[in-house]
């Protein structure tokens, strides 16, 4: 089959791999239908975190089961199934209480931008659809394998109820994703905090009420001005920068939680000012798999179109140019078709 290789920053090649098989009776083989770049796969392809070699990328997916082991009950062949961008059992402890990303059998995928994929832990992981989609709804159950879901998880942990004023930090994919979350659960009125215009607009699509240009301490003056100097009643941290933590406390009103769900890097958290506003910080690896029957249920009836976030899709064998146009901030999300 052919697949994705990162071999050094900047450098992504398709190449042909070993078709995957099925090793352990809980696995099963899914044919990919859709895949995709990640934000997060960008830290690599910059040089920011290592790149030891040639590795197999990519996280997210969505396709049609080819085969199941022995063991496997609750998915079969030729079903259409979305997996978040980790496998777990969905039966242990941290599980059941909803964090699935932390699950003691958790493992993490290699290798989804290609045709075939390995699920370890099927019957835990996968969650099929109610039938084959139809073409234009691909897109948007590929998003909930990771950008949807982590954007709902930025704002359960934020604790977004109705009524409230949501501010939401970064207008990536994740972000995007996470104004529409922040509409799903009631918020009144929210804040996009974007400097392009493109996103600007798709921001306004999807829900948001509000749009902040500005960056660091005049982002936040500029919210406080918007909430008459109170402060958002929540806010999403969808970048995983030191600049953006600090942005996104400062804005939340006293009493409020950041959900954060941006890759940290370089963070450092102003424990005195949260001391002093009573300020939360919650968050962390998204728990995808708890909230994918609702996503899917969501996207299904057609209540949210967060496949919009791609705004460029390109072949599997042209994924370096998907990588590229991301990192050049000319596409804010790259779907490869196999």
């Amino acid at each position: 089959m052919r697949a994705t290789f990162l071999h050094a920053p900047g450098d992504v090649r398709v190449a042909d791999a070993p078709m995957p098989t099925i090793q352990r009776p809980t696995d099963a083989v899914v044919r990919v239908s859709a895949t995709c770049v990640c934000g997060s796969d960008l830290w690599s392809y910059r040089g920011i975190s290592p790149v030891d070699g040639p590795k197999r990328i990519g996280h997210e997916y969505c396709g049609v089961v080819v085969e199941v082991g022995s063991d496997v009950r609750c998915v079969q062949a030729g079903q259409f199934v979305v997996g978040p961008f980790f496998s777990c059992d969905n039966t242990c402890p941290h599980c059941r209480a909803g964090f699935q990303s932390a699950c003691d059998e958790l493992e993490w995928y290699v290798g989804c931008q290609a045709e075939f994929v390995r699920v370890p832990n099927a019957d835990g992981t996968l969650v099929a659809t109610p039938g084959e989609p139809p073409a234009e709804l691909v897109a948007s159950l590929l998003a909930c394998s990771d950008v949807f879901g982590t954007g709902w998880h930025a704002a359960r942990m934020a604790g977004v109820q109705a009524g409230m004023t949501v501010a939401v930090v970064g207008d990536g994919a994740v972000g995007l994703c996470g104004v529409i979350a922040a509409g799903q659960l009631g918020a009144d009125r929210i804040i996009a905090m974007s400097r392009h215009a493109t996103r600007q607009r798709l921001a306004r699509d999807f829900g948001a009420t509000d749009i902040v240009a500005d960056r660091g301490d005049a982002g936040v003056e500029h919210v406080q001005d918007l909430t008459g100097g109170i402060g958002a009643d929540a806010v999403l941290e969808c970048v995983g920068t030191g600049s953006a933590m600090e942005q996104a406390i400062g804005c939340a009103r006293p009493g409020a939680i950041v959900g954060f769900v941006g890759v940290p890097h370089g963070v450092e958290l102003p424990v005195r000012h949260m001391y002093a506003h009573n300020v939360g910080v919650r968050g962390g690896v998204a728990a995808v798999r708890e909230y994918l029957p609702h996503l899917i249920e969501l996207v299904w009836s057609g209540a949210v179109e967060p496949g919009r976030v791609f705004d460029l899709s390109l072949p599997l064998e042209s994924a370096a140019a998907g990588y590229a146009a991301m990192d050049r901030r000319e596409a804010i999300k790259a779907l490869l078709r196999p």
